[in-house]
């Protein structure tokens, strides 16, 4: 972390941030730390606003150690301008606090859509007429080129986003995202919000990562009052994360083959998809297991018969997955449609920071839970499954490769699952504590970092999500595809809607 170091030592440490520091810099070690992102010995983690000021997470390549940087005032020189990642966050920071990112390439609004009433609404907040703000989409040249828009509104039941193709044929030419359909306020909900409300909150910001990012809160939440959850609890949390990443494979690689159509591997995976949520709610009392990870700890113990539960569903799983990976790997129609559709290449996914089976189908082998190495992985027997073939087909092998670790993983937590309490006990804090957390959700990598008041209270909580991240390289793999084959780009991607648009 030589040069990480260098740059956290050139500003002023912030106290009772934890577990890694926070430095106030000049905007000249701003420039510093972006030429980091430039010359590819660091990573963007996350890019936000605040009071009076911005704030920019990096990650060292090499030694996977994290700083997190900021800048103050309302102009700040742009990230994005060097590193295109950086971009709609920037866009974001614009729309919410009115700042000014210096040499923003893109100015346009990214999650104001003009209906909010306000503008700025977390920085100096201006009455604004409400309006449809008109968009307008990057202009695109050549011949007998045209245009298709599909969404906001979508068939069945997903998440509004607007997708703007400029085809030639049938061949996509550029295909443009445009997103904020489902902004819900959250990061402004959790000013003032106790913490218990505000783990509520965070659990439910992608529905599908319930457990992930409220255990992502709760880990800041307790860095920054310096509480650790006890043993039982941690592996308790582990435990649901896996499950919780079961049941979104099994989703996602039945929705790909259905893409394909080739309904029968969407009947079986919904079938396993089914069990493992059956399980949960058996296990939990709830299938998705929200508000069960809390600060301190978890909610509730695991059922009497929970084991017994859990046995029988990896011993089904164990069965029956190996017949489904044959189906899937026989069937040449099937394989004709994900090998070699939708590639991203491992340069443009180092690039972006990819984070789960977006990354690792591409050759970018980050795992927060092996990276970051918290509890209780640390001392948990699991490999990271990675690919370089950047494709559809990579894509659903990583999330096979990940279903047959989770077992394993929930196997081994319920072999050593020890006794003891649930819940720590934490006081109010006496003075203003920040903490922030990665945790590996089911799609890559969730960051949360959070200010608590004196009082106890929440004064600001960020979470990003890895869609973030994958949105626009979902653009990039669309490229030079047919226009068919855009549903399978995209569920082979499945980002959120909801923990993007915040």
């Amino acid at each position: 972390m030589a040069a990480l170091t260098a740059i956290a030592k050139k500003g002023r440490k912030v106290e009772g941030h934890r577990p890694w520091p926070r430095v106030v810099v000049s905007k000249e070690v701003w420039r510093l730390a972006i030429q980091e992102l430039v010359e590819a010995r660091a990573s963007l983690l996350g890019l936000w606003g605040d009071t009076g000021c911005a704030h920019m997470a990096l990650i060292d390549e090499a030694s996977n150690d994290i700083l997190v940087v900021t800048v103050e005032g309302r102009e700040f020189p742009s990230v994005g301008k060097l590193h295109p990642p950086a971009i709609r966050l920037e866009r974001t920071i614009r729309d919410l606090y009115g700042f000014k990112p210096v040499g923003l390439p893109d100015t346009r609004p990214w999650l104001d859509h003009g209906v909010w009433g306000v503008k700025h609404p977390l920085g100096a907040r201006k009455r604004s007429p409400v309006r449809a703000a008109s968009y307008a989409f990057l202009p695109v040249e050549g011949e007998a080129v045209h245009q298709i828009p599909v969404g906001p509104v979508h068939a069945g039941i997903i998440e509004p986003g607007h997708f703007r193709f400029t085809a030639n044929g049938e061949t996509v030419v550029r295909l443009e995202e445009r997103l904020g359909y489902v902004h819900k306020g959250i990061e402004s909900l959790f000013a003032g919000a106790s913490i218990d409300k505000a783990a509520r909150l965070a659990g439910r910001v992608s529905g599908d990562s319930t457990v992930a990012y409220a255990l992502a809160f709760s880990r800041a939440v307790e860095a920054a009052l310096g509480v650790e959850a006890p043993p039982r609890a941690v592996w308790l949390r582990a435990l649901m994360a896996e499950l919780e990443r079961l049941a979104n494979h099994f989703g996602d690689i039945g929705a790909i083959c259905n893409d394909a159509s080739f309904s029968l591997m969407y009947a079986e995976c919904g079938i396993l998809r089914e069990r493992t949520l059956r399980c949960t709610h058996a296990c939990f009392g709830h299938r998705l297991m929200m508000d069960q990870v809390v600060p301190g700890g978890v909610a509730s113990d695991l059922a009497d018969d929970g084991i017994d539960h859990l046995r029988a569903l990896v011993e089904a799983v164990r069965h029956r997955l190996p017949e489904l990976i044959e189906i899937y790997d026989n069937t040449a129609s099937l394989q004709d449609r994900t090998v070699t559709t939708g590639y991203l290449s491992p340069s443009l996914a180092r690039e972006f920071g990819a984070g789960g089976y977006v990354g690792r189908a591409s050759g970018r082998a980050f795992d927060a839970r092996k990276a970051i190495t918290y509890p209780p992985y640390g001392e948990l027997d699991f490999t990271v499954p990675v690919f370089d073939k950047g494709d559809v087909n990579a894509r659903v092998w990583v999330r096979i490769r990940e279903i047959e670790q989770s077992l394993g993983l929930i196997e081994q937590i319920i072999e050593r699952l020890p006794k003891g309490a649930l819940r720590a006990d934490f006081g109010t804090p006496g003075g203003v504590r920040e903490g922030v957390a990665l945790v590996e959700a089911f799609r890559g990598d969730v960051l949360v970092s959070v200010r608590i008041a004196a009082d106890g209270t929440i004064a600001r909580c960020h979470l990003r999500d890895a869609s973030w991240f994958q949105w626009p390289l979902l653009e990039a793999v669309i490229e030079g595809n047919i226009v068919a084959d855009f549903p399978l780009c995209n569920k082979s991607f499945n980002c959120s809607y909801s923990g993007h648009d915040l």
